[in-house]
């Protein structure tokens, strides 16, 4: 292709953006779900119709939300710098290929809790959306009935902190029973051994447990708090409890990895060191996390923490992240310096807030359809094409 035929092309492709031409008929706009712009009006909506316990704790991040803020700001500092006339950007394609399996895009559904006091039957109905968009996702269980049916995510990751894995023949149980289910990857998270610091649901009264159960915030007619007697509050100033027993270490997840055929992937690394071991130590892949800044304050942002884990990796394993991720623009930086993935929460749950399973689903539309915009503004049309050289970070 010469020089003029790029331009030609280029113009083609700006011609026929549905920026420049209404994408939706008037006749389609009375549905509250495609009227909202982008992720954040889902925020709007989300907090609108939830108790407000229910908000905070979705909200809230740990201590002085400091890791909260900076998740967000984080992407402040890395500018993108648009490559033109290299690459065909007639059509984007937004697919990848992670541990052998094609994903649609290369955003996926990370793993969160307490679903149920934002909506009934909340990982369900994220496992309904996930199978519906084609979405990869790590769930914590219980969508069993989902997958059987076949109306499940086709690639999941099971969701575990390792902790009960004492022996090797649980291990080899476990990790035999989740591959008969079908689930393609392990996700070990490796930073929830102890209960974070959350000023708001602590002022809010919260009782964690409500937020697994299928009703979500008690509330009597009065709309007053209904707490039984034995409800465990979240508190200040307890110190961590001895835990019955020892917690995971290196070995303990190389033991489950040399137990099971499925991919092993550490999540909550933010750091070259730990990468570097979970290489060592036959770990499949890692995830940069902070908990969505909801276990330990003060660590920074995943974005500005995933430069040093890709180059410690080395590309011997792919770096996965996850953490304040709102836009295509913000995906599309993480890709530049080397991620093989974004995983979302909160954005998706704002939307299961909203509107349930469709909400989850138009999430997962909105972020594809920025980020592909964003590939052919940026001069890329294909995820493979997306490198370092694509964005700067700012000094």
């Amino acid at each position: 292709m010469n020089r003029r035929q790029a331009i030609l092309k280029f113009f083609q492709f700006v011609a026929a953006s549905p920026l420049l031409k209404a994408d939706r008929k008037y006749s389609e706009l009375g549905d509250e779900l495609v009227k909202q712009a982008n992720v954040f009006d889902f925020a709007k909506l989300a907090k609108a119709k939830l108790d407000p316990l229910a908000w905070d704790y979705l909200d809230e991040g740990s201590d002085d939300e400091v890791s909260l803020r900076a998740n967000r700001t984080g992407f402040d500092d890395i500018i993108i710098r648009p490559h033109f006339l290299i690459n065909d950007v007639s059509t984007i394609d937004t697919s990848t290929t992670l541990f052998g399996k094609q994903l649609t895009q290369p955003i996926y559904f990370s793993i969160t809790g307490g679903k149920n006091c934002f909506f009934p039957n909340g990982e369900q109905e994220t496992a309904l959306a996930a199978g519906t968009s084609n979405s990869m996702m790590i769930t914590g269980g219980g969508i069993n009935n989902i997958l059987s049916a076949g109306k499940g995510p086709k690639v999941w990751w099971q969701f575990t902190t390792a902790a009960e894995f004492r022996t090797k023949n649980q291990m080899v149980d476990y990790a035999e029973k989740l591959e008969d289910q079908g689930c393609t990857g392990i996700s070990v998270t490796v930073d929830i051994y102890h209960v974070s610091h959350r000023e708001r649901s602590i002022h809010n009264g919260l009782v964690r447990n409500w937020c697994q159960q299928a009703k979500g915030v008690p509330r009597n007619e009065k709309g007053e708090l209904v707490y039984k007697p034995d409800d465990v509050l979240w508190t200040a100033g307890d110190v961590p409890r001895p835990r019955p027993f020892p917690t995971p270490k290196w070995e303990t997840l190389q033991r489950l990895r040399e137990a099971s055929k499925l991919p092993v992937v550490v999540k909550g690394v933010m750091t070259s060191e730990d990468t570097e071991l979970a290489v060592k130590n036959g770990m499949s892949g890692v995830i940069v996390s902070n908990h969505g800044a909801r276990q330990l304050d003060q660590v920074g942002a995943t974005i500005e923490a995933l430069p040093e884990c890709v180059k410690a990796a080395g590309g011997k394993i792919p770096v996965l992240v996850d953490g304040g991720f709102r836009r295509g623009t913000d995906v599309f930086k993480a890709l530049a310096l080397g991620a093989a993935a974004v995983g979302i929460g909160r954005p998706y749950l704002w939307g299961l807030g909203a509107f349930g399973q469709r909400g989850v689903v138009r999430i997962m539309e909105i972020l594809r359809a920025e980020l592909a915009a964003d590939m052919g503004m940026a001069g890329t049309g294909k995820i493979s094409e997306i490198n370092r050289s694509f964005v700067r970070i700012r000094s």
